[in-house]
C-alpha cells in the first residue's frame, strides 16, 4: 500500500484540493454561493435514507415522494459575545444549478457549545457532534407534505458515557458501513463499535494533532492526517501499514479514500505550504 500512496501522491493532492476548495467556495463566495452569516467548521451531505428514519409516511411505497438533497454544516464562533450563534445548519442542494438554498431550512443552535467537528451516520440514523467537553447525538426529524419531505434535527436522549466530560474530540468519523466510530482527543485515537460503543482500539499518541480521518470502502483500513505524517492503519490488527510523509513545510488538511471499491483504492489528501 505504501508504494501506491507514493505513486499517486501528487495526483491525489491536485484532485482533492480542487474538490475541497469547490465545496468551501460553494458557501463562501461565487455566483452560485450562499452566505448564512456563520463561519463553517465542517460540512457533509445527508444520506437519502435519513428522510425515512423518523417513521413518517415516507416509508409507504404507494406514495411518490420527491427525493430532496440536503447538506449539513457545523457552524459558529465558539463561546463568547460575538453575536454569531453556534449551530447545525441544514440547507437544500439544487444539483441542476449546483447551488444551495437562499436560506437554511433548519438552524439548530447549540448555545455556547461550538460543534467543532461532526460525523453523519451513513445509515441515516443521525449526526454526532464534537462539543468543547463532550459529544452529542442528534436525530433526524421529518415532516411529510403531499409530495415532499422536510428535514430537521432534534436532540437525542442517547448519552455516550465514554465521550462525556473527556474534552473536545478533534476528529470524529464513521466507517463506510456505519459499524465503527472513530474519535481523537489529545493525540489519542479510539475506535468504538457502533452502536454498542464497545472499545475496539485505543492508540495513545497517534498524532499530536489530528485533523481528519477516513475509512476505506471495504472497512479494512483507516487513514488519519495531522501534524505529523499521514498514517494508514489496518483495522483488524491495529497496525500502521503505511505512512505518507510531508514535504518541506507542508501541512496536511483533509484525507479521503475513493469509493470505487477496488482492492487498492485511491487515497486523496490535501496539503498546504507556508
Amino acid at each position: 500500500m505504501k508504494g501506491i500512496l507514493e505513486q499517486k501522491r501528487h495526483l491525489c493532492f491536485t484532485f482533492a484540493t480542487s474538490v475541497v476548495e469547490g465545496c468551501w467556495n460553494l458557501v463562501s463566495n461565487g455566483e452560485n454561493c450562499k452566505k448564512y452569516g456563520v463561519p463553517c467548521c465542517g460540512a457533509s451531505f445527508i444520506p437519502h435514507n435519513a428522510l425515512k428514519s423518523s417513521g413518517t409516511d415516507a416509508k409507504k411505497k404507494d406514495k411518490k415522494i420527491l427525493v430532496t438533497n440536503y447538506v449539513i454544516f457545523a457552524a459558529g464562533s465558539g463561546e463568547g459575545r460575538s453575536g454569531i450563534p453556534n449551530a447545525l445548519v441544514i440547507s437544500l442542494v439544487d444539483s441542476a444549478s449546483n447551488s444551495l438554498s437562499d436560506q437554511p431550512v433548519e438552524k439548530h443552535e447549540t448555545g455556547d457549545d461550538l460543534p467543532y467537528r461532526m460525523a453523519v451516520h451513513p445509515g441515516g440514523e443521525g449526526v454526532i457532534c464534537s462539543l468543547p467537553k463532550s459529544c452529542r447525538w442528534f436525530e433526524w426529524d421529518t415532516i411529510q407534505s403531499e409530495d415532499t419531505i422536510e428535514l430537521s434535527l432534534k436532540p437525542s436522549e442517547k448519552v455516550f458515557d465514554q465521550l462525556e466530560d473527556v474534552g473536545q474530540q478533534l476528529a470524529v468519523t464513521f466507517s463506510q458501513d456505519g459499524s465503527l466510530l472513530v474519535v481523537v482527543h489529545d493525540g489519542t485515537l479510539r475506535v468504538f463499535k457502533w452502536p454498542s460503543m464497545a472499545l475496539v482500539l485505543d492508540a495513545p499518541k497517534a498524532h499530536t494533532s489530528v485533523k481528519k480521518l477516513d475509512f476505506s470502502p471495504d472497512g479494512k483500513y483507516r487513514v488519519s492526517v495531522g501534524s505529523g505524517p499521514g498514517t494508514v492503519w489496518d483495522i483488524s490488527s491495529s497496525i500502521a501499514k503505511a505512512s505518507l510523509s510531508k514535504e518541506n513545510d507542508e501541512v496536511f488538511g483533509f484525507c479521503k479514500f475513493s469509493f470505487n471499491g477496488d482492492s487498492d483504492p485511491f487515497l486523496y489528501v490535501t496539503a498546504m505550504r507556508g
